[in-house]
Parts: C-alpha cells; structure tokens; sequence
C-alpha cells in the first residue's frame, strides 16, 4: 500500500484543470507554475542555507568541523538541485526565456528578463552555488599551503570575484614571502 500522509489536505483543483500542490501548479499538459510564496520561500532558503558555510570558512577555519563540513559535496549537490528545479520550471513561468539562447542579446533584454522574480531568483541560486564553491577552493588553498584565507573568504561571500583575486594577490605574496625565507634558511 502506498504511504498516504493522513494530516494533508487533498490538494486544490481549479477550473483551469491545474492541480495545486506545495506551491506549485500542475496542468493536464505536464507544465509547471511557481507560486510566488514558493518562490520567496526557496530564495530565502537558498540565503540561509550558504551562511553556515560561509561562518565556518570565515571564523573557524582551523577546526575538525570546518574540515569535514568543506570535504563534503553535498551543500553544492543540493544548490545545484535547486538550481535545476528553477532553471526547468522557468520555461513555463517566465516569458520569453528562450531569448538567454539568443547569441545577439542585448543588455536591454537581459535585464527586461531579470524584472522577473522567477529568473532573478533563479540567477541568484547560480551566484550562490558558485560564490560558495569558488570559496570552497580558496579554503582548502588555505589550509593546504598555510595561507591566511578569512579575509578573501568573506569577500568571496559578498563579491565572489573579488575574494578569487584578493585570494590569487594573497597566495601570490605568501609564496614570495615563504620562498624567501626557505632559500635563507637553507642557504
């Protein structure tokens, strides 16, 4: 028998023949809509769900938890997963979303796209997943060659290119720095 949720209400059907469930509407033909609550409710979500991160990268970079937490892929399986979900459902609640495969896009319409709270948050989850990631690999840089990271880290949480180059500047004058004292101390 198959597991039916006994405190649930049945779902919502409406003239139009979609089905309402969590936020999100069904039709006969397979497509999708977002309800814009949903869509606050991940936006939000997808903020709070990186901070942890960010915090442990930041404040504790040095620990055993820090270490394990950043060894896993799972926080940038389950971003890329939301990702995926707003990308496919953009298709059907953004208009004109066939234009980003437009070669001759013009600033004017990129933006005119991004007026819409479904592919603004949609951008924004991509800004996420690869804020976090790049910032991930600046960590482990970090604690791989011994060089101070929490600076660009918490650049790379508000202006993810500028902590990558802050980390590349940074990297770059500590390997000058230890260089030198190495060949003084061997030679």
């Amino acid at each position: 028998m198959p597991f039916a949720p006994t405190n649930c209400s049945p779902p919502e059907r409406y003239a139009d023949g979609k089905l309402l469930t969590l936020g999100i509407a069904l039709y006969a033909d397979r497509s999708m809509t977002i309800d814009t609550n949903l869509l606050e409710l991940l936006f939000n979500g997808a903020n709070l769900f990186v901070l942890p991160f960010w915090t442990l990268m930041v404040l504790l970079p040095n620990t055993k938890l820090t270490r394990t937490v950043m060894g896993s892929l799972l926080p940038f399986a389950a971003l890329a997963g939301l990702y995926l979900f707003l990308f496919v459902t953009s298709f059907n609640n953004v208009e004109g979303i066939e234009a980003l495969s437009d070669p001759n896009l013009s600033l004017p319409d990129l933006a005119a796209l991004f007026a819409n709270p479904h592919v603004t948050a949609t951008g924004w989850v991509h800004y996420l997943v690869f804020d976090l990631f790049v910032g991930r690999w600046i960590y482990w840089q970090g604690q791989e060659s011994g060089v101070f990271t929490r600076h660009s880290c918490a650049l790379c949480l508000f202006a993810g290119p500028l902590g990558l180059l802050s980390h590349l500047l940074t990297d770059a004058v500590w390997k000058r720095v230890v260089g030198s004292q190495v060949e003084e101390a061997m030679g």
